[in-house]
């Protein structure tokens, strides 16, 4: 109980930011230092449940002790299955409650907002049929008899001494009249358990009587100095112009100026009342990221916030965005040259090498509590480091429920989301947003299932008063709306009319109960005018395009919906082209495959002033799925793209002569100096537009005849009526997700019987979302009772905990060898060499034996997510079946944390392979190709 109270008082002083502690000490009449106290006194009393018959029964030797001073209790087999209803927590939280109506008068119904910290210290807070099923059962608690009293001076002497040695016996009486807010409860019970889980370690806090020798204050330093928790981060007030902050952080030239859109931006972030949350509605390649990152800047020093969420789309967005980070920190004042805690937040961190050399510096600290143990790195101090500041994966925040407690983190969305999640731990996550500013980038991309989450995580963040930056290009007025409103706490005539501007570029600011400030900078100066026509979906028609819009050399670039459409096409294009003119990108390639492709594509098509040198001379096409829509910075001379949302493809046409080369675009093949877009996948020739099936299955019809609605005057007008951008990026996504949109001649029948089905999926996602989601934030004084119930247990990022936050079959993953034909297995042959020069292509696999570290990581790197016709019940099942055929216990036992548990496709010497029905084909220009086995 000392070794819990002590940690948290050094983890309130040394550890936790300066927003978290604010927000609880104005909940206490006695301000910041009642916070500590009573953190301090919850972490010292947490346990007090153990001092319960149904606790001490299950060790008869020292619960014969106890009976020899007259604590009598039943054995545990007496108490047989009865003994559940009261486990320690909510034992604790009974009597924490009791003593405090007896000791000091506390009116029964302000007692719980207290002890719910006790009863939820395991994770999940007690509902109410619990805490009645255990008030019914007094035995669990003192044994009936004259043992009773005997109980109960022991369980208030304990509770008495903690209040005189925590410092809290001239506090209680005061806080009777308080009424906590359910934010500062859940803050509380998180700071409990980290409290919990680090005393709990016999390597930090050595069991009696090792540490006999030493005093209590010897023992918490030395512990303290083994755990070594970097500080969090503490922004500094800075009195510069935008150039020069801008300039200082993300190295600009002495003469650039911000864009307009960065320079209004962070002035509006000094200039709102305080922080709270900005959208930013900007077009692509406006520099959002450095805008966001400025103003994170600004709301940490004025909120007291101790590090960054950068929350993104995708896992590859995710791995683009860690060393934009990385290089953000190491500019940064308050960070440059201290020690902070980073991490890359998403299930296959572990495989990129920015991050794991963080994780080379970050310690050797046992993982403790409920979290899994994980493979750690040995501490090397004197290590390379990817930064200047000592940035590192703290070794004791790498557990799945603390990882995201670190300063510093760019990650999924998922891991955002999982805040509005009802799930063991929920408490951990609050408190890791709680003392962050929170970035949300590509938030156009989330469906409705996903926003159901996330509005509700936004109501929660603007309850913390954590500071929001949301960044898009696209952004639905109406969802600004929604997001406004959900973050605010209140439905008022501001956010409503917040929605109806449709300005852009567009900045929209708010505080919780605020009233909505916007404004609307300048766009940078650079335009583009995009000139849109219609294309057959025929391949061989698009090849016969790009061979004579490519005849003068140029680069094409080819968007498909579906992996199906890409492979198809690469496959018409390259007996026209050859192979060498035509590449090939999506989301079916093994990990280290995406890796290089992304690597390939930068290269090749990348700003003119980076590493791309090598951009194609003689015309090239590349083929891609929606990949292409995120993340990569490439510029391309033609576009044509299968009809999608019209925010997906304005984000498209941002691939289109996205950086400027030469005055007036001279250094592009002159055929194709005027930015052109040829719009494909769909009849264009019924009276109705009719969309290929494929895009249908993943968009709906409604969405893609609402795009082709506001296309049709672009479509209609030629060279003279180009899509504008910037200036006509708002009006197209307002147009096509307004509720009065443009209806066509003709259109009405259609659109309303795809409006039904729309309609219908949308309320179906809600539905089915709102069965998880978190509750919305409760009164002051309602404790946290039921704070989870009905919840999914554990949440984290696996296949099945995204699962939980997106609306996506559980998809399968696979670990893909080459069986070679002596049967033995190696890595698959073609694989780069790493960043040290190490060979990783073809590396022995032996099957009766642990592979090398080096080995099975290798092969973990070329981790593959099987498509959708892997994702439906009975085919996931035989799939699964089949897969475990090749069962390795040396690989897939404990022996190997690289491979445990992972499922094996080995394909054979040509990279094929049979799986559940279908032919699996693999290579590392195409990824992988499915089809039927009959087919």
């Amino acid at each position: 109980m000392e070794d819990s109270a002590a940690v948290a008082g050094l983890l309130w002083d040394r550890w936790l930011p300066a927003a978290p502690r604010r927000l609880i000490a104005e909940a206490l009449p006695g301000g910041e230092a009642d916070g500590r106290v009573l953190a301090v006194w919850l972490a010292g009393v947490h346990d007090i449940g153990k001092a319960t018959p149904a606790f001490a029964c299950q060790v008869d030797e020292l619960a014969d002790v106890m009976r020899d001073r007259g604590l009598e209790m039943r054995s545990r087999q007496a108490m047989g299955p009865d003994r559940r209803l009261a486990p320690h927590g909510l034992a604790g939280q009974l009597l924490l409650g009791e003593w405090l109506e007896d000791r000091y008068g506390w009116a029964p119904g302000r007692t719980g907002q207290f002890t719910v910290t006790v009863g939820g210290h395991h994770g999940t807070p007690p509902e109410h049929g619990q805490i009645k099923a255990a008030f019914a059962h007094e035995e669990l608690l003192r044994t009936p008899g004259p043992s009773a009293s005997v109980w109960r001076s022991v369980q208030d002497e304990l509770l008495d001494a903690c209040a005189d040695r925590f410092g809290a016996r001239e506090s209680l009486s005061r806080w009777a009249a308080v009424r906590l807010p359910q934010p500062v409860q859940v803050l509380l019970t998180a700071l409990v358990i980290v409290s919990d889980w680090i005393a709990s370690n016999p390597g930090l806090f050595p069991y009696f009587p090792d540490a006999a020798a030493h005093s209590d204050e010897e023992r918490l330093a030395s512990a303290w100095r083994g755990l070594d928790l970097p500080e969090p981060w503490s922004a500094e007030q800075l009195d510069c112009t935008s150039a020069e902050l801008f300039g200082s952080r993300f190295g600009l030239p002495d003469d650039a100026r911000p864009r307009p859109v960065q320079e209004a931006a962070l002035q509006l972030a000094r200039d709102m009342k305080r922080p709270g949350l900005m959208i930013v509605e900007a077009p692509m390649g406006e520099g959002k990221t450095e805008a966001a990152l400025a103003v994170a800047e600004v709301f940490a020093a004025r909120s007291g916030a101790g590090g960054v969420l950068f929350a993104l789309p995708t896992m590859a967005t995710g791995n683009a965005m860690f060393p934009r980070l990385l290089d953000w920190l190491d500019r940064l004042p308050g960070v440059r040259g201290q020690r902070h805690s980073v991490h890359l937040a998403h299930s296959k961190a572990a495989l990129n090498e920015d991050f794991t050399g963080l994780m080379a510096n970050g310690g050797s600290i046992t993982a403790v509590g409920v979290d899994d143990a994980v493979a750690l790195l040995p501490h090397r101090r004197g290590g390379p480091r990817r930064a200047g500041a000592e940035l590192v994966a703290h070794a004791w925040l790498r557990g799945r429920k603390r990882a995201m407690l670190a300063s510093f983190v760019a990650g999924t969305i998922d891991q955002l989301l999982f805040a509005g999640l009802k799930s063991r731990h929920l408490a951990l996550r609050h408190l890791a947003v709680a003392g962050k500013v929170v970035v949300i980038d590509e938030a156009h991309a989330y469906d409705t299932y996903m926003s159901v989450y996330l509005d509700r995580v936004l109501s929660w963040l603007g309850a913390y008063r954590v500071p929001v930056v949301v960044l898009s290009a696209t952004l639905p007025a109406g969802r600004r709306r929604e997001l406004v409103s959900a973050y605010a706490g209140n439905e008022n005539m501001s956010a409503a009319e917040a929605a109806e501007n449709t300005a852009y570029p567009l900045l929209t600011a708010v505080v919780p109960g605020g009233t909505v400030v916007q404004c609307r900078p300048e766009a940078s100066a650079r335009g583009t005018d995009v000139e849109v026509e219609r294309l057959d979906d025929d391949p061989h028609v698009l090849a016969d395009r790009l061979e004579d819009e490519l005849v003068g050399g140029g680069c094409a670039l080819v968007v498909r919906n579906t992996v199906k459409r890409v492979l198809e096409t690469a496959r018409v294009l390259r007996a026209r082209f050859g192979d060498d003119r035509v590449t090939v990108a999506h989301s079916c390639f093994v990990d280290l495959d995406r890796a290089a492709k992304d690597s390939h594509l930068l290269k090749r098509f990348g700003p003119p002033t980076s590493a791309a040198r090598d951009r194609p001379l003689d015309g090239h096409v590349v083929v891609a799925s929606q990949v292409a829509e995120q993340s990569l910075d490439i510029d391309f001379d033609l576009l044509v793209s299968d009809l999608c949302p019209v925010d997906l493809l304005l984000q498209r046409m941002g691939r289109l002569h996205r950086h400027r080369r030469g005055p007036g675009e001279s250094d592009r093949p002159e055929r194709l100096r005027r930015a052109r877009c040829l719009i494909t996948g769909t009849d264009w020739t019924t009276p109705v537009p009719a969309p290929v099936r494929g895009s249908v299955a993943v968009y709906g019809a409604y969405v893609l005849l609402r795009s082709a609605a506001v296309l049709l005057p672009y479509l209609d007008g030629g060279p003279q009526r180009p899509v504008r951008l910037p200036l006509d990026i708002s009006p197209l996504v307002q147009g096509a997700y307004g509720s009065e949109g443009m209806v066509p001649d003709g259109w009405e029948s259609a659109l309303k019987e795809a409006r039904v089905l729309f309609d219908k999926l949308r309320d179906d996602q809600a539905e089915r979302a709102a069965v998880f989601r978190l509750g919305e934030v409760g009164r002051p004084g309602r404790p946290l009772f039921g704070w989870v119930a009905a919840g999914v247990g554990d949440a984290d990022d696996s296949r099945a905990g995204r699962a939980q936050v997106r609306d996506s079959r559980e998809s399968l993953e696979v670990v893909v060898v080459q069986r070679r034909g002596d049967g033995s297995l190696a890595t698959l042959p073609w694989l780069p060499h790493d960043r040290k020069g190490r060979r990783r292509g073809g590396l022995d696999l032996p099957q009766e034996q642990v592979p090398t570290s080096f080995a099975a990581r290798t092969a973990a790197a070329c981790g593959l997510r099987l498509p959708l016709q892997f994702s439906y019940a009975e085919t996931a099942d035989r799939a699964i079946t089949e897969l475990e055929q090749l069962y390795l216990p040396a690989w897939q036992g404990k022996d190997s944390p690289w491979l445990s548990d992972q499922l094996i496709l080995a394909l054979d010497e040509h990279c094929q392979t049979r799986l559940a029905g279908f032919s699996l084909r693999y290579s590392p220009l195409d990824g992988l190709e499915v089809t039927r086995d009959h087919d």
